[in-house]
């Protein structure tokens, strides 16, 4: 299918890891980017001389991705870190995200823009809230790929009954959530069993190995071809000799193909026109894909600004100031019901009020709590809020871009939720 921009098929894969605290996520990383000889030799010395320093005697693996200083003191990786590595299969990006329940807010950032989820579970303690939390998080932000990661089976005695009981209960959950693409690989990422080379010590495990499924693994991306969809980032007005008419309006192009000719319908105004270039670097070209970041010129003059957005007349966005959403809060200061706070989707700002809290999810059993309401940090629950002017949106599913947003509390401009509409 080659390697096209959206990552379809064979192309780049994006995953993120996540799971609880000391699954082993840095270390699986860390050995996957050892194995698969995707370090320098002075990265390896690097490694060698923290861990003499930390005083531990076997090579550390996880040190590899913990990237700031203070995190390796402190022997806790405490942000998403962004990994770059390829074999001759496939080029990856990995978001490495921390365990930590106060941190549910990274695991949302990293998978936003992830095709697939990796998933530890330590085989000593089996699934978590924290696995829960992840895997529903991550069926929240539509990623159909997920990989459960039954790490440090090492510390088990290899046991298939334990790895059978623990992906019984995972594939139970993966059901209840709807994910269409599962996989489970037994592993131990500190020696490296089923990593990048197979196990000699579970030789009942006849599946790939954790590289293997990475490498082959389809995937079906979720930004829509079927919707176009540019929203208006800036003017670009070069006023010189040489473009002295130029009008010119940049953007990442959010769905769909913009092609030269074609009919488009600016939002919120309503007004209709002809695209009648697409630009990047003073080269013209003739389409603009989801994920490109483009110049588009129009045949009519129309007065366009930041936040506006392009779309085909035969298939436009909704515009609407009320809005009902899943949220994922990240902040200490609990959500307050009529609690104003400024909301950034797309290239748009505007102001909201938290009209109503419809219900909360509880993670231990994933049903709707209607009864307490009271949204505390790394709560995930169903809002309705009110805009305080007309914004454009899909739903989240129809158009992962252009159906998030983020709440901003206004005093501190803290960002304190992400949101999926639906």
């Amino acid at each position: 299918m080659g390697n096209d921009i959206n990552g379809n098929g064979r192309g780049l894969l994006r995953f993120t890891t996540a799971g609880s605290v000391d699954d082993g996520k840095s270390t699986l990383i860390g050995r996957l980017l050892y194995d698969s000889k995707s370090i320098f030799e002075d990265q390896m010395e690097h490694i060698v001389q923290s861990g003499k320093r930390l005083g531990r005697e076997d090579i550390d693996l996880s040190l590899l991705t913990d990237g700031l200083r203070a995190e390796r003191e402190q022997g806790i990786t405490i942000d998403v870190a962004y990994r770059y590595f390829a074999t001759p299969a496939r080029k990856f990006i990995i978001a490495d995200t921390p365990g930590h329940i106060q941190y549910t807010r990274n695991m949302v950032t990293g998978a936003s823009t992830a095709d697939l989820a990796v998933i530890l579970i330590d085989a000593r303690k089996g699934v978590l809230e924290q696995t829960i939390r992840h895997a529903y998080i991550a069926s929240l932000l539509d990623i159909q790929h997920i990989i459960f990661a039954i790490n440090k089976m090492d510390l088990v005695n290899w046991e298939n009954t334990v790895y059978s009981n623990i992906k019984s209960e995972l594939a139970e959950l993966a059901e209840k959530l709807g994910i269409i693409d599962t996989h489970y690989v037994p592993m131990s990422a500190k020696r490296g069993d089923n990593v990048v080379d197979r196990s000699e010590n579970m030789s009942w495990y006849d599946g790939q190995t954790f590289l293997g499924i990475i490498e082959t693994i389809e995937i079906n991306k979720h930004i829509k071809s079927e919707h176009p969809r540019f929203p208006v980032q800036t003017i670009i007005r070069p006023n010189t000799s040489e473009y002295h008419d130029y009008r010119g309006y940049a953007g990442r192009v959010a769905g769909g193909t913009f092609r030269p000719g074609d009919d488009v319908i600016v939002l919120p105004s309503m007004l209709k026109s002809k695209i009648k270039s697409i630009d990047v670097l003073q080269k013209s070209l003739t389409q603009a894909r989801a994920g490109e970041s483009v110049s588009i010129t129009l045949e009519d003059d129309i007065d366009i600004s930041r936040g506006d957005m392009l779309a085909s007349p035969d298939d436009l966005p909704l515009v609407n100031q009320d809005i009902t959403l899943m949220i994922s809060w990240f902040n200490e200061k609990p959500m307050r019901i009529g609690g104003k706070y400024l909301i950034r989707m797309n290239t748009n700002e505007a102001a909201c009020i938290i009209k109503n809290v419809n219900y909360r999810m509880n993670i231990n059993n994933l049903e709707k709590d209607f009864e307490d309401l009271d949204i505390q940090m790394n709560d995930i629950a169903n809002i309705s809020i009110r805009t305080s002017r007309p914004v454009i949106f899909d739903s989240y599913k129809k158009n992962n871009f252009t159906g998030s947003l983020v709440l901003i509390d206004e005093g501190t401009n803290e960002t304190v939720g992400a949101g999926m509409i639906e």
